[in-house]
């Protein structure tokens, strides 16, 4: 027994020993697998992220390819992203709101109210006076909204073919006073009619319907206050037309139309402008424009017949036809890269283009006693800079003139029947814009007008112009 103990003695610190051992052993097995473990946790959250990134990848590069489809889809179409749909027609609705505040001072009487004369700046309206028993001058303001204006633009895909109409008003076109029309007046409710300015339709290169005639580019119509701005030597006319455009490459352009035909005439004696409502063909008119990265230059020609049924004047020739000729130069030079600043301009020289010119400051030929059509012929310069200060503030400055020179028979020394028709007019302008936020524009212009008739009598307007715009 004893011995048995003893051996039991020695025995249990080897087993002890043996025991802690293989405890050992287990924790070190057990340590190894758990980074084992933790390593392939972390190997298989960098494979499910190297996985999410390839599908987000995946999915990224599949949106873009279908915005890029989508894109080259729009572009196929000529579709702009403004507007929304109507059927298969992308329709882009678009305008300005506009309140213009006018103060202007005549040398030589009064312009009546409510007259086209009162809302913007037109060269025959300017009262004249004898310098040798002057006219007290006359002060007047206004406020109006008729300028305002909105216009619809319509574009469709046909297969191969582009299709585009557009049709604009405004409130500032209508004819006549608003009692004439029916409509309110500055005492109450200063309500006027809408009226068309431009609608035409657009199949590939050709166009038809009322636009700007094809004689002048109205992209050189300066920023300004004022309706249009240098009224006086500018070609502005807006008439029904077809017109067909010819690329010629490396930047040039052909545009020829048939436009609507009209002669205003005026008889001796009475400078009014008549529109006779007799003519046989239809104004024809080429253009020819080279455009690129500076800018872009025109050369216009004008051909017409003008033409006027005298019947009842019971004169020898019943009806009587001369031909009607002009040529315009035209331009717009950038001046630095981002186009914020330009000259513009236009130099025009012809015969029986009145009505072209200065919203018709001239008759297209003069209808004398003995039924004949005496010539008429003009000369007109405009030239306009603007100069952009930083993106919200930028200058304009605009000069115009024109010269009207009648037949040598109808000269005021054999003949005084013209005393009282227009010889000349000239205005320069000067305006200042600002951009406080995008699509509102705030200026303010001076303008100084004059206005001579044959006989020498004259008359001049200081005008000082406020207006607010937003464009939509």
């Amino acid at each position: 027994m004893r011995v048995l103990l003893g051996a039991s003695a020695l025995a249990a610190p080897q087993l002890a020993g043996a025991q802690t051992m293989k405890e050992a052993d287990l924790a070190a097995r057990l340590e190894r697998m758990e980074s084992e473990i933790t390593q392939l946790r972390t190997e298989l959250a960098a494979a499910r992220s190297q996985q999410d990134e390839t599908r987000a990848a995946a999915a990224d590069a599949t949106r873009k390819s279908q915005e890029a489809s989508a894109q080259m889809s729009r572009l196929a179409d000529g579709t702009p992203r403004l507007g929304f749909r109507s059927g298969n027609s992308n329709v882009v609705l678009s305008g300005y709101v506009k309140l213009l505040a006018s103060s202007a001072r005549y040398s030589g009487g009064d312009d009546p109210s409510n007259t086209l004369g009162r809302d913007l700046y037109l060269p025959q309206s300017i009262p004249v006076f004898n310098p040798a028993s002057p006219t007290s001058p006359t002060h007047v303001t206004d406020f109006s909204a008729k300028q305002t204006r909105f216009w619809v633009d319509a574009t469709t895909k046909l297969g191969k073919h582009a299709l585009k109409a557009y049709i604009e008003f405004d409130f500032q076109a209508a004819p006549g006073t608003p009692q004439a029309l029916g409509q309110g007046t500055q005492r109450t409710t200063n309500a006027y009619d809408l009226a068309m300015r431009r609608a035409f339709i657009q199949l590939d290169r050709w166009t038809f319907g009322q636009d700007f005639t094809n004689f002048s580019n109205p992209a050189i119509f300066p920023e300004s206050t004022d309706y249009v701005g240098g009224v006086d030597g500018l070609i502005f006319v807006r008439q029904p037309m077809v017109r067909y455009s010819l690329p010629l490459g490396h930047g040039l352009t052909f545009h020829l139309a048939a436009e609507n035909p009209e002669t205003a005439s005026a008889t001796v004696g009475a400078p009014a402008l008549v529109e006779n409502g007799e003519d046989h063909a239809p104004d024809i008119t080429g253009r020819l424009e080279y455009a690129g990265g500076f800018g872009f230059l025109d050369l216009a020609v004008l051909g017409r017949q003008l033409r006027v049924d005298n019947a009842k004047t019971g004169a020898a020739h019943i009806v009587d036809s001369r031909l009607g000729w002009g040529i315009s130069a035209a331009g717009k030079i950038f001046l630095d890269d981002r186009h914020g600043s330009d000259i513009r301009f236009q130099a025009s020289y012809g015969e029986g283009i009145g009505r072209y010119l200065g919203l018709n400051f001239g008759t297209d030929a003069v209808l004398q006693a003995n039924g004949e059509l005496a010539r008429v012929r003009n000369l007109a310069l405009f030239g306009a800079g603007r100069y952009a200060l930083d993106d919200q503030w930028r200058v304009n400055l605009i000069a115009s003139y024109q010269r009207i020179s009648y037949a040598d028979d109808l000269d005021p020394a054999t003949t005084s029947g013209i005393a009282m028709f227009n010889r000349q007019a000239w205005s320069v302008a000067g305006n200042l814009f600002y951009s406080p936020v995008k699509n509102v524009d705030l200026g303010i212009e001076y303008r100084h007008g004059e206005r001579r008739l044959v006989n020498d009598l004259n008359g001049h307007v200081d005008r000082f112009d406020v207006a607010a715009k937003y464009n939509f």
